[in-house]
């Protein structure tokens, strides 16, 4: 893999796009998955279940490796047609945060630990990306250093 991003969206909206094959950020804008590239890993962070609503989920929901091809629009209805990218999803159980906040070196020692998770994707490490696979109990290739 190339690179390793941390996604956020409501449990509810990354289990569709596991079930169908593709991952959407930030509401459906083009411009944050267009710094994703073919090849990189993408993990899932949902701090709820349902979009909106505040049940303290904090659970990593899914986690994968990026398809081939740039981002292109899906229909989802009543005109939304938000911009996506295809996923092939490992074989994973969903996992809680919590108990990786000391150990995840974005989260490490950090009071704020929530704060970058703001931002609907960043990057994270080869290491950060390998403990929450292990947490998932992900099937995966062999991740480079």
């Amino acid at each position: 893999m190339n690179a390793y991003w941390i996604a956020v969206a409501s449990a509810q909206h990354v289990r569709r796009g596991r079930k169908d094959g593709f991952m959407q950020v930030n509401h459906g804008k083009a411009a944050p998955l267009r710094r994703i590239k073919p090849g990189d890993g993408i993990a899932y962070y949902s701090p709820t279940t349902i979009l909106g609503e505040k049940d303290g989920l904090q659970t990593f929901t899914a986690i994968g490796t990026v398809g081939e091809g740039e981002p292109y629009q899906g229909e989802m209805g009543a005109g939304f047609t938000p911009f996506r990218r295809d996923v092939e999803w490992m074989a994973a159980e969903e996992a809680p945060i919590k108990p990786l906040l000391d150990r995840l070196d974005f989260t490490a020692g950090k009071s704020n630990w929530g704060y970058q998770l703001r931002f609907g994707l960043f990057p994270v490490s080869a290491a950060d990306f390998a403990l929450i696979a292990e947490a998932m109990g992900a099937k995966m290739a062999a991740t480079e250093s």
